[in-house]
Parts: C-alpha cells; structure tokens; sequence
C-alpha cells in the first residue's frame, strides 16, 4: 500500500492509501477523481522525497507520493 499526500492548493485533500503498481496506474486511479484530474497535467510527484517523470516507475509498499502543484512565490 501506497501512501499520497497532496500539496498547496491541494492540501484540502485527504490523504490516501491506495494498491498500485507503477506511476501509470496511480495516475489512472487519480484521474477518475473530477477534483483532481485537472490538476494531474501541471503537477509534479514525487516518491520518497524524488521527483519522477517515468510512467513506468514502480510503486512499491510503503512508497510516500507528493503530489506537488506548480506555486508562485516571492
């Protein structure tokens, strides 16, 4: 089980533990929530504290997912 956390404007989101097995799949499980498909395009993930762009990146038990929004700030 994975865990993801959700930042910035997002940060309103429960966190949530989900079974998936790679970055694809997540995005996938991510999209069918109307609150967050939108934002799946702009944001960066991050798992364990590294960013990943690999679809095909494997998820393993344990695995913490940010999901990072662009920000502005001064």
């Amino acid at each position: 089980m994975i865990r993801v956390e959700f930042l910035g404007p997002l940060s309103t989101q429960a966190p949530l533990e989900l079974e998936v097995k790679d970055m694809r799949e997540l995005r996938e499980v991510l999209a069918q929530k109307p609150e967050l498909s939108k934002w799946l395009q702009i944001c960066a993930v991050a798992v364990n504290d590294e960013i990943i762009k690999d679809e095909n990146f494997a998820l393993k038990s344990g695995d913490k997912i940010l999901i990072l929004p662009p920000v502005c700030g001064g």
